[in-house]
This record gives C-alpha cells, structure tokens and sequence, in this order.
C-alpha cells in the first residue's frame, strides 16, 4: 500500500529503459509510482487505482495516448502530462482538447520533468503574473462568473454557455477563469505562461496559445476572426466582456 503522503503517479511507457529510470528518480523523491508498458492495458489501471497524475506516452503499443485520454477523462479528474517525441502543433492541440494538462517533448530531463509534475500538481485557482495581481486581488474571492450566456463556477471547476455545459481541461478552465477575472485587460503570454503554468515564457513555448485555439473552439468562437478572447497583435489576448 502506498504512504498515504505519497503523491501517486502512473507512467504508462513503452521505453521499459526509460520507464525504470523514471520511475526510480520519481521514487528518490518521494513519489509512489507505477509503470505501465502496453496502452491497451492503461485504461483500467489508471481508473481503478485513481492515482494524482498520469504521465501518458503519445505512441504506445495497443492504444495511443490520444484514444487514452479520451477513455478515461470522462471518469478521470486528476491530472494528465502528455510525453511525445513529436512536436506537431496539431497532435498537441488534440492532446489538450481530450483534456491533457501539461504537454511535454521527448527527449526528457528528469529533473525538468519533476518540475513541471511538481508544479502541475500543486495548480489550483490560477495565479496571477506581477502585472495582473492588482486586477486579481480583486476577484479572488468571486466563487462565480457571469458574462452573458457564459456562466463559470470555480469551486466546481464547471463552464456554461447559453445553458449547455462546456468540457474544459483544468488548464483550459485556469487560463479562461484568469482571463475572466480581468475582462477587457490585455494579458501578454509572459504573463499567461507564468500564470497557468508557473514559469517563464522562453519566446517558442506554444501551450497558451495552443490552449487559446482549443478555448475558441470549444466556445464557439471564431479561428480567424475572434470576437470573444481576441488576439492583440504583438502584446497577447484579451477575454471581450460584452460578446458572450
């Protein structure tokens, strides 16, 4: 039985090389994992044992990460980190819009990997960037957000639009509550970065704006020519408070 202290990770990876190292580096730090090699097999594991994390493998044996995901995120509400040698825009927007919370490209340093799960674990309520905090502290305390038909409850972590509700990822739902809480502000991806994701925009990092697609997509607002979280050329995005 695991320490009941012990965060809890499952790692389903086919590398059994790179699944053993992980696993005890993961262990040296003490975090309760266990290693899972064939996709086909992930699903019932992952659901019966109910761990905090997942760190999923895009190509697996069996089942792909993507038809993973998409099984178990119905009934799955911890958190899902993508690995993939593959940087494809594409396969990462799929990855995010079936509900993975971090996204992260092979070839993988463990201890930037620990970081990114550390942070990813302890994500809550969105945290503001130094430029946004005064705007921040001023809703904190808001349970709820109303902006025509979109209706967001952050202690259920639940979205609404015109009554029908809107599956968002827990990353989806931190980045729209955090541009919600500021409507008609400009928030640069420096700012988003550090907000959602707890470090420093390096300038290629695409999550954000990865995420900004998938938002758009999921609420019905327009690729090319957004009217609800709009694009400000050269400074970053804005959630519109009046066209909801």
């Amino acid at each position: 039985m695991p320490e009941p202290d012990k965060p809890r990770l499952i790692l389903v990876e086919d590398d059994e090389k790179l699944s053993k190292v992980l696993c005890q580096y993961f262990s040296k730090h003490n975090y309760d994992t266990l290693a899972v090699l064939n996709g086909s097999e992930a699903p019932g594991i992952i659901l019966k044992e109910k761990p905090d994390l997942v760190i999923l493998d895009l190509m697996l044996p069996g089942k792909d990460g993507l038809t993973v995901c998409r099984e178990i995120r119905p009934e799955f509400d911890g958190k899902i980190m993508m690995l993939t040698a593959n940087d494809d825009d594409m396969d990462q927007v799929a990855a995010l819009e079936m509900g993975v919370d971090d996204y992260v490209t092979k070839p993988i340093k463990p201890r930037v990997l620990l970081a990114r799960l550390r942070m990813l674990l302890r994500r809550g309520a969105p945290k503001a960037g130094p430029a946004a905090e005064e705007n921040i502290d001023k809703t904190k305390t808001a349970r709820e957000k109303h902006f025509g038909q979109l209706h967001m409850h952050q202690p259920l972590r639940e979205c609404h639009l015109g009554g029908e509700f809107i599956a968002l990822t827990s990353g989806e739902f931190d980045l729209l509550w955090l541009l919600a809480s500021s409507p008609d502000q400009i928030f640069s991806r420096d700012e988003l970065t550090h907000a959602v994701r707890g470090i420093e925009y390096d300038g290629l990092d695409r999550t954000v704006d990865n995420r900004i697609a998938s938002l758009r997509k999921k609420l019905g607002d327009s690729s090319q020519r957004p009217k609800r979280i709009v694009t400000v050329r050269g400074k970053g995005y804005l959630f519109v408070a009046d066209q909801w």
